[in-house]
């Protein structure tokens, strides 16, 4: 037996729309949308790649900064060990000067000696890159001189040059690592 309580056609579009598949009408999303899990572990996945990668460059970051500190440190604890190798053999030759001065009564002997021993020195340092610089008779530079005093000047022409050295000042390679102390003319 029929229903009778329907009206004509209303069965067949009950049929044709379901109440429950919401998620098939265009416009609504359903809380069980299986693209939107999908995009979120995607974005879960690449937000855990991201926190991995940076973890291992912090901690590479890290070991370089520690390595790099200490080949500093090391490098400091041996930055004078080529100068101070190339500076025993003057101090070897300084110890047999003084071992001969004690023996010997010859002052010529001797002077010529501790001369051998102070042109060795200079030669060590000049090798090193060491010059002296050359400041008597020269104009006054406040870019290589220290005017310790000023002194009126013997004639005209030493005005404002420098007369005399207090200190001399050194060149390592060609850069100034102690300026000069120096008497100036005025």
């Amino acid at each position: 037996m029929e229903n009778n309580n329907s009206f004509p056609g209303e069965k067949e579009s009950m049929e044709e729309i379901n109440i429950n598949a919401d998620a098939d009408i265009p416009g609504n999303n359903h809380l069980t949308n299986p693209e939107e899990n999908n995009i979120t572990e995607k974005l879960q996945a690449e937000l855990e790649e991201q926190k991995d990668k940076y973890i291992r460059l912090f901690a590479e970051f890290d070991n370089f900064r520690r390595r790099n500190a200490k080949e500093r440190m090391e490098l400091i604890q041996t930055a004078g060990k080529d100068i101070i190798v190339s500076l025993l053999d003057v101090m070897d030759d300084c110890d047999r000067a003084e071992k001969q001065m004690q023996n010997s009564e010859d002052i010529t002997q001797v002077k010529q000696g501790i001369q051998l021993v102070f042109n060795k020195f200079r030669n060590t340092m000049a090798a090193k890159g060491l010059k002296p610089m050359e400041s008597v008779n020269t104009d006054f530079d406040v870019e290589k001189h220290e005017a310790t005093t000023e002194v009126p000047a013997p004639t005209d022409d030493m005005k404002g040059k420098v007369l005399d050295e207090v200190t001399k000042g050194y060149l390592l390679n060609d850069t100034i690592i102690r300026f000069a102390k120096v008497v100036v003319g005025k």
